[in-house]
């Protein structure tokens, strides 16, 4: 007779905004593309949860809540520009006063081992964006020390699958592509 496996006992870890980084890139499209730029904004306010235990590495979890209203602008425009494409992003684009939180959960992730302490995790999760929820596929890597989580990895968001449109200015000509890419580092230290 086999005894069942006792259930193992996560490690939380809870993110540390002032060492990780999270940016969003949107990308030009149109007749004058070539003359706009790609904006790249860093997002300043979010917060976050993960448990992990390494003899049960697919059984980890995480959720993360981004505050809409945190993205600043982080290329090199002048102050005008910079007031406008932050007053357009959060008012038009992303609602802020109507959406302040972006959310994503996700359990069970499929893991393979990359060394010692070093994982590639795939996980399909749930994105709420802009008052939709949509499952959102994200790759990662990531490494465990005795107290710390790192994961590193970027994924796209397909802005009209959450309700946006696309900004569009000089009637067309420019405007931005549906996909934006996320790329994330995030340090997450042990709960204490």
């Amino acid at each position: 007779m086999t005894t069942p496996n006792p259930t193992t006992a996560a490690t939380i870890y809870v993110l540390d905004p002032g060492v990780s980084r999270f940016t969003a890139r949107a990308f030009a499209t149109g007749l004058l593309a070539s003359m706009g730029h790609n904006p790249s904004f860093a997002i300043r306010q979010f917060s976050g949860e993960a448990k992990f235990a390494s003899d049960a590495p697919e059984q980890a979890s995480v959720r993360i809540v981004v505050q809409s209203g945190s993205l600043e602008l982080s290329d090199q425009v002048s102050d005008k520009d910079r007031r406008e494409i932050e007053r357009t992003t959060r008012s038009e684009v992303l609602e802020t006063s109507r959406f302040p939180e972006i959310v994503f959960e996700a359990s069970n992730p499929t893991m393979s081992k990359g060394g010692e302490s070093l994982y590639w995790a795939n996980m399909t999760g749930k994105l709420t964006l802009h008052g939709v929820t949509q499952p959102q596929q994200i790759t990662a890597q990531v490494s465990v020390t005795d107290g710390q989580l790192r994961a590193n990895g970027e994924f796209t968001v397909r802005q009209s699958s959450f309700g946006i449109k696309p900004v569009s200015v000089a009637g067309g000509t420019l405007k931005l592509k549906d996909d934006v890419k996320v790329t994330f580092d995030l340090v997450a230290n042990k709960k204490v």
